[in-house]
């Protein structure tokens, strides 16, 4: 995380906006399976558990060392619980707010992220951050409409309507941010398609355990809901593939912050797929997230 950014290829450049637009397509794919009878639980467990079996063909194809340090063993589990939680929280968002809005607050987590390296490792945020912090804020109050002023609700009315979807995307935020925090000092020399493939066993394992402790698997009550349930499997599933096999030959380590667009193809997509549409200044709101957390992650190091 730590290494300087090299020089973008046009091949390298086009990899990373393919990504993005895979990921925001996911989430796209997820609210429309949510809106047709499939639980959070369900879509999480499906689709970490076809990512750990692609993932680990990959493994044996590629013969990734399988071997791990006593340090890595340990804190593994650890990330694994946290990107449980995350995705269950990041999905639950998604079933409850537009999408573009749920992956703007989910994407403050370099927000987080440096908040958990200073707790645990007393780590002092870089100026950039904190330069940054007010403007990604700021941002997401625009975005959010917190006052209530561009849909006519009011300050409460506006919260009453957003309040739970916001409070899981930022619970989603906080775990993320811790998990790429241990990543990062605990695991980083850790192969990532070995971290992935154990922490999407885990997920799968721990999303299965959460839908059967809740009454059991909810699965579509429509062909629309299937056919969401499996784009949002296999755009997921194809995103991160590319993202430990393609991009590492492709040199882009330090740029990977292009992705960070998400939100904007999640904003396209969900008004042309879903109907959602957002104020003229929700989207001003959005554009600065954006283009601040794009920022952060171009800097020099």
């Amino acid at each position: 995380m730590t290494q300087p950014a090299r020089a973008l290829s046009g091949a390298a450049f086009a990899t990373l906006l393919l990504i993005a637009l895979l990921m925001g397509s996911n989430h796209v794919a997820a609210r429309m399976a949510f809106n047709h009878g499939v639980s959070v639980p369900t879509a999480v467990t499906v689709r970490s558990a076809v990512t750990a079996l692609v993932v680990g063909a990959l493994l044996l194809a590629q013969h990734v060392p399988l071997a791990l340090t006593p340090r890595q063993r340990k804190v593994l589990p650890a990330i694994g619980v946290l990107i449980a939680v995350q995705s269950l929280c990041l999905y639950s968002a998604v079933a409850r707010l537009p999408v573009a809005l749920a992956l703007l607050v989910f994407n403050s987590f370099p927000l987080t992220t440096a908040l958990w390296a200073r707790v645990l490792y007393q780590h002092r945020p870089e100026r950039a951050l904190l330069v940054a912090m007010p403007v990604i804020l700021f941002g997401l109050a625009l975005a959010l409409d917190v006052l209530g002023a561009a849909s006519g609700l009011g300050a409460a009315g506006q919260w009453q309507k957003i309040g739970v979807g916001v409070a899981f995307a930022l619970g989603a935020s906080i775990t993320f941010g811790l998990a790429l925090v241990l990543t990062q000092h605990e695991a980083g020399g850790l192969d990532g398609r070995l971290r992935t493939f154990g922490t999407m066993a885990m997920v799968a394992l721990l999303a299965a355990g959460g839908a059967l402790a809740t009454g059991g698997f909810a699965w579509p009550d429509a062909p629309v809901g299937w056919w969401g349930l499996a784009l949002l499997t296999l755009l997921y599933g194809t995103g991160i593939t590319i993202l430990f096999t393609v991009l590492p030959r492709l040199g882009v380590v330090g740029n990977s912050a292009i992705m960070n667009v998400e939100p904007v193809f999640a904003l396209i997509l969900a008004w042309l797929v879903l109907g959602q549409a957002i104020a003229p200044v929700q989207v001003v709101g959005a554009l600065l997230v954006v283009s601040a957390v794009v920022g952060l992650g171009l800097r020099k190091r």
